[in-house]
């Protein structure tokens, strides 16, 4: 019997440290799949986001199953594609590409991981007044997420002040409601001291992009703090905010279950989430990482 085997891969900047080759790969072991997941960076390629379009039209034409999108491709891929599904047309992001009968169609499954993440890592959190940093790809899923699970009031703000409005204005018409407000990244003090919650959905903090999202006096005790970034899983904002005495949500989470959902779509079969989150911890343990 010939063992059935998937082509994937993953497109984005600065991926180099990317668990995902091995979060698909043990989990296709386990269902005896011969699965080979390839990082295609584009800082290596020495190509620009845009070089999204003629990397899907490769992967098309040399027979890929699939692709996961990350930063700063995931808006951008939108035009390369043959469709969406309804998810991913109402965020206006893709994070993951299924190759099939002839067509490229895009998915979102950030929304559903963090979401899932969310529920689990941070039971019973307040979600009267949320603060999240980011709106661009995966900030778009996250606030999606966020208001699907109940938040009252979410105010997003972005170094784009255009593209946190824009966001904003989405999110209003897809939950019909005033739920969501954009805000200046300089009125960001006022709206934090208020939050319950603080969601990070940028860049900042990955290998290739050290650093804090914020002034670092804006946090307290008394908040919780979620990370969308999981390379490192201790992300500067991490350590701080558990420093600090916050209820911390580290990216590790929403990694895994935005992985499962997409290894669903690439082969059809039924993830193991909980054993993905323990292949987590032992990447993430294992010291050649």
């Amino acid at each position: 019997m010939t063992m059935a085997s998937y082509l994937t891969g993953l497109i984005g900047s600065g991926i180099g440290p990317s668990l995902s080759p091995a979060l698909h790969e043990r989990e296709a072991d386990r269902h005896a799949l011969r699965l080979l997941y390839r990082t295609l960076d584009i800082d290596t390629l020495e190509e620009g986001p845009e070089a999204v379009g003629e990397l899907i039209r490769a992967a098309r034409t040399l027979g890929f199953d699939g692709l996961n999108i990350t930063h700063p491709c995931k808006q951008l891929v939108i035009e390369h594609l043959d469709g969406l599904s309804p998810e991913a047309a109402a965020l206006g992001a893709v994070n993951t590409v299924v190759f099939r009968d002839g067509r490229a169609v895009g998915h979102n499954t950030d929304v559903t991981g963090f979401a899932q993440s969310f529920s689990r890592g941070l039971p019973g959190a307040a979600t009267d007044r949320i603060v999240q940093l980011g709106a661009g790809g995966a900030g778009a899923a996250v606030a999606h997420a966020l208001l699907a699970l109940g938040a009252d009031r979410l105010t997003v703000a972005d170094r784009d002040p255009a593209r946190a409005a824009a966001l904003a204005a989405a999110l209003n018409a897809r939950f019909d409601g005033r739920r969501a407000h954009a805000a200046a990244m300089q009125e960001l003090p006022a709206h934090v001291a208020r939050a319950d919650g603080l969601v990070h959905a940028t860049p900042t903090g990955m290998a290739a992009h050290p650093g804090l999202p914020l002034p670092a006096g804006l946090l307290r005790p008394g908040m919780w703090v979620a990370e969308v970034v999981y390379r490192p899983l201790d992300t500067e904002l991490v350590r701080l905010a558990r420093e600090l005495g916050c209820r911390v949500l580290d990216g590790g989470g929403m990694a895994v279950f935005q992985a499962a959902d997409a290894f669903r779509l690439f082969t059809g079969r039924e993830p193991h989430p909980e054993l993905m989150l323990d292949d987590l911890a032992d990447l993430v343990a294992a010291p050649s990482l």
